[in-house]
């Protein structure tokens, strides 16, 4: 039986690592996880905050995937959204889910990122 999602995998080209850790910790206010010797050698890094884990693997032909992307709740999406505009990052309002509040944002290799979180509940 499925019990979770353990992470979530994108892609990102070669040598792309110091931009990728400046935005995933530094603008998401992520943590990097290290990874185990031999997956280190391969490229890439890893993040996680809260229960969401992000694998960042290096791709020699890498282009970024146009629909594909994790969905990442967050609390408080209005100040976390001004904190990404904030880093220079664009924040794209999407309001066609009902009961959630999301936004889309790119990182700087062009990964699709979709952050949301649960509507407040309206009074009748």
């Amino acid at each position: 039986m499925i019990a979770a999602v353990d992470h979530v995998q994108l892609a990102a080209p070669p040598g792309s690592e110091p931009e990728l850790r400046a935005y995933y910790t530094g603008v998401l206010g992520m943590t990097e996880l290290r990874k185990p010797p031999v997956l280190a050698a391969r490229g890439g890094c890893w993040f996680a905050a809260g229960g969401a884990v992000l694998h960042l693997g290096i791709e020699e032909d890498f282009r970024p995937a146009r629909k594909a992307h994790p969905g990442l709740r967050v609390t408080g999406i209005h100040a976390y959204a001004k904190r990404l505009q904030g880093q220079g990052a664009a924040v794209v309002w999407d309001y066609d889910l009902p009961g959630f509040e999301r936004f889309y944002s790119q990182d700087p290799v062009g990964n699709r990122l979709e952050f949301l979180e649960p509507a407040p509940m309206k009074s009748a």
